[in-house]
């Protein structure tokens, strides 16, 4: 199920919408929307996905599978995304069995996937010469958010497509805000990574300090967590760290894919990211440890 806390839903009127890609992420994004009412057509690369997510959510507006991006695509008014890099969005928009083949003038190709703001301008584009519209719009919030229908989303891109895709939207989102242009949201999301690569570093540290020097370290979070030092990190992954558990969601590989188009984008901006740089070679340790599939809180295994 998508939430084990089921939602509410605002009183959207019903839109017929695609959503490609049933992840982690885009399984119980697509669950959302069929709860909040609209008709949803779905595809995954691996059908026997679509069919059991048709299966799951049955109860709503006759949801379908479709074989093809192109074939999901067709007659939606907004089509939704969440796949795993740049090159899997390129292969769902782009050509004779991609989304963009299929969409009708006008429709909005709003995509959740973390890419890079390069993909997101050059799909801009190409959707813009379809006579379609295109919206980055990156997630954070991890498999919890979607599960719960409380992520937070980063927009970029023109302000038409936004309003007309927010009210939507907000069927697995708490938050869904136009910050820019079209790559403004992959920006965004990269800053967001950036903010939390530096905070698990630090309360990695701490943590393992902290019980070098032989403290009851669930306890010191607790006392700590109520001054300065409080961050959501502390709050949700401070004292399963100290547990040893890491099984929490957001892997390790995806934190360094996000990581790797953080440091290419400050190649290219002339950013100085030393700290992230050096969390990301950390990372690089802990798959180096096995822990690829690990949440993000795992850097402390690489101080014990």
């Amino acid at each position: 199920m998508p939430s084990t806390n089921p939602r509410s839903y605002d009183a959207t009127p019903s839109r017929k919408v695609a959503f490609l890609g049933l992840g982690v992420m885009g399984y119980p994004m697509a669950g959302h929307l069929a709860m909040a009412g609209h008709a949803v057509t779905v595809y995954n690369r691996t059908a026997a996905k679509s069919a059991a997510w048709c299966e799951e959510f049955a109860g709503s507006q006759a949801p379908r599978q479709a074989a093809t991006p192109r074939e999901a695509a067709a007659g939606a008014d907004i089509v939704f995304c969440c796949v795993g890099n740049d090159d899997d969005l390129r292969s769902v928009t782009l050509g004779a069995d991609g989304a963009f083949a299929g969409m009708q003038a006008g429709a909005i190709f709003v995509d959740h996937t973390t890419a890079s703001a390069e993909v997101a301008r050059e799909l801009y584009a190409a959707a813009q010469a379809a006579g379609l519209q295109f919206v980055d719009a990156p997630v954070s919030g991890g498999q919890a958010g979607a599960q719960n229908g409380l992520l937070t989303v980063m927009c970029g891109g023109d302000t038409a497509a936004f309003e007309t895709a927010q009210p939507v939207a907000m069927a697995f989102a708490r938050a869904f805000t136009l910050l820019g242009a079209s790559g403004s949201g992959q920006l965004a999301k990269m800053v967001n990574q950036i903010c939390i690569a530096g905070l698990v570093q630090g309360l990695s540290e701490a943590v393992a300090f902290g019980q070098n020097a032989g403290l009851d370290m669930k306890q010191v979070l607790d006392v700590i967590g109520k001054g300065a030092a409080q961050s959501w990190q502390m709050d949700n992954r401070g004292k399963t760290m100290v547990d040893g558990k890491f099984d929490f969601g957001f892997a390790v590989d995806w934190m360094r894919k996000d990581l790797g188009l953080v440091l290419d984008e400050a190649r290219r901006n002339g950013s100085r990211v030393p700290v992230t740089a050096l969390v990301d070679q950390f990372y690089a340790d802990v798959q180096g440890m096995g822990g690829n599939r690990w949440d993000t809180s795992s850097l402390v295994k690489r101080l014990k």
